[in-house]
C-alpha cells in the first residue's frame, strides 16, 4: 500500500490526526495493536482544555461534546481540613470540560469509519524502516497476511511502551525522567459526583485525594497510595473510608459511595524524549512524553502535539512549505516543558513525600496557603490548569 502518512496507534492521538488530515485532504492509514473494543476499554481522565474542545471541533467530532459534556468554572483545594476554591472562569475568563476520554476516542473511531478511512486493528509485528531514506516502509501482520505501507513519513502516536520511539537510534534520542515513590489508587463508580462542576484536589496527612467525573451518574476517585500495594488490599469499603478521612468534613458528607465498576493502582512519572522528529518519522503524545496525571495534562498534551504536527503536515502537502515539519520538535517540546513543570509541580505540592521533613512540611503548607489566599498565584495556577494558549 502507499499513503502519504502511515500512524502507528489508534488511541485519541492517532486517531485525532487521521481525522485532520482527512479533512485537510491528506491521506493517512492507521496501524493499531490493539482491538477497537480493547482501545475503548481503557479507562482515561475525562478533563479538557478549552484548545482542545476547539480542535475536536475543528476535527469534526464536537457534536456529542457539546451536548453531553460538563463545563467547569472552577477547582477545589482541600487542605488544614479546609475546603478553598479558585474561580478559573473569573480569574482566566477560561473553562475546562469534563468529557470522558473513552467518549472522545469513540467519537474519533465513529467519524472515522463514517468517512470510510482505513483502520488496520489488532496488528502485530510491527516494524519501520526507512526512516532517514527518501521514503518509509511500516512492516505489519493483519490478519495473517504480512503487508506493508510504504509513505512519506511516520506519525508515533502507539504510547509510551510503543515501536515508534524505539524505532529511532539511542544515540540520537535523549530522554529525561524522574519516577514519583507512590501510586494513585483509582476507583471508577457508577454514583454522583460530590462536585458536578469543579474537581477537588485533597493535599493530607495520609496523602494526596482526588474527586472527579465523567458524567453526573459516574465518579472516578483517586487515594495517594505506596507502590508496594496491591488492589486486593482495598476492599471498596477501605477505599471509601480513607477518601472521606482526607476531605474537609463538609465535601467528606456529599460523598455519596457505592461498588467499584473498575479499581487500579497506577504509578505516577514524569518523562520526556527529544528531538520529537527524527528523519521521516514523529512522536507524538505519550510516545513522546508522560506528565503525571496530577492537573489532567496526559490528553490535553497529546491533542497539542496532533494540533501541531497536524497543521505542519498540512501545510507540506496544501501549501508545499517544511518549515512546519522543520520545527515540529521544537515548537512541541516548548509547550511540553511548560507542561511538565505546571504537572510536576503540582505533584509536589499536593502529594505527601516519604522523606519530606518538618521544614518541607512547613513549605508546602505555606505554598498552599498561598496559592489560595493571593490572587495572583490562583490566576497563575488558573490558567495553566485551563491550558495554555497557543
Amino acid at each position: 500500500m502507499r499513503t502519504q502518512v502511515a500512524i502507528i496507534g489508534a488511541g485519541p492521538s492517532g486517531l485525532l490526526l487521521g481525522q485532520l488530515l482527512a479533512r485537510a485532504g491528506v491521506d493517512a492509514l492507521i496501524v493499531e495493536r490493539q482491538s477497537a473494543e480493547h482501545v475503548l476499554s481503557r479507562i482515561r481522565a475525562g478533563i479538557l482544555e478549552q484548545t482542545t474542545v476547539d480542535t475536536l471541533h475543528a476535527a469534526g467530532v464536537g457534536e456529542r461534546l457539546a451536548r453531553e459534556s460538563i463545563v467547569h468554572g472552577g477547582i477545589n483545594i482541600v487542605f488544614d481540613n479546609t475546603h478553598h476554591h479558585i474561580d478559573v472562569r473569573k480569574l482566566t475568563g477560561a473553562v475546562v470540560t469534563a468529557y470522558g476520554q473513552t467518549e472522545v476516542t469513540r467519537d474519533l473511531m465513529e467519524a472515522r469509519a463514517a468517512a470510510g478511512l482505513t483502520t488496520f486493528y489488532e496488528s502485530s509485528e510491527v516494524h519501520l524502516e526507512g526512516l532517514s531514506d527518501s521514503r518509509a516502509v511500516v512492516h505489519f501482520q493483519h490478519q495473517g497476511q504480512a503487508l506493508r505501507i510504504e509513505c512519506d513519513f511516520v506519525a508515533g502516536c502507539d504510547g509510551f511502551h510503543g515501536v515508534a520511539r524505539r524505532s529511532i537510534p539511542k544515540d540520537r534520542l535523549r530522554e529525561f525522567e524522574r519516577a514519583y515513590p507512590f501510586g494513585w489508587l483509582g476507583v471508577l463508580a457508577d454514583v454522583p459526583p460530590v462536585s458536578p462542576h469543579a474537581v477537588t484536589y485533597a493535599h493530607h496527612e495520609r496523602g494526596f485525594a482526588l474527586c472527579s467525573m465523567r458524567s453526573l451518574t459516574r465518579s472516578r476517585y483517586y487515594v495517594q497510595c505506596p507502590m508496594s500495594d496491591r488492589v486486593e488490599d482495598w476492599s471498596d469499603a477501605r477505599f471509601w473510608d480513607e477518601l472521606a478521612l482526607r476531605l474537609d468534613p463538609q465535601t467528606a458528607a456529599d460523598l455519596i459511595t457505592g461498588p467499584a465498576i473498575e479499581k487500579s493502582i497506577a504509578p505516577l512519572r514524569s518523562y520526556v524524549a527529544e528531538p520529537m522528529r527524527w528523519g521521516r518519522i514523529f512522536l507524538a503524545g505519550d510516545a513522546a512524553h508522560i506528565v503525571p496525571p496530577t492537573g489532567a495534562k496526559g490528553l490535553n498534551l497529546a491533542v497539542s502535539d496532533v494540533r501541531l504536527l497536524a497543521e505542519a503536515l498540512i501545510e507540506l502537502y496544501v501549501e508545499n512549505s517544511s518549515a512546519g515539519i522543520d520545527h515540529y520538535s521544537e515548537r512541541a517540546l516548548r509547550r511540553v516543558w511548560k507542561v511538565e513543570r505546571f504537572s510536576w509541580w503540582a505533584t509536589s505540592l499536593l502529594h505527601t513525600f516519604p522523606d519530606t521533613d518538618e521544614f518541607g512540611q512547613r513549605m508546602q503548607h505555606a505554598e498552599l496557603d498561598t496559592l489560595t489566599s493571593l490572587e495572583s498565584a490562583s490566576r497563575s495556577f488558573a490558567e495553566h490548569y485551563a491550558g495554555l494558549a497557543f
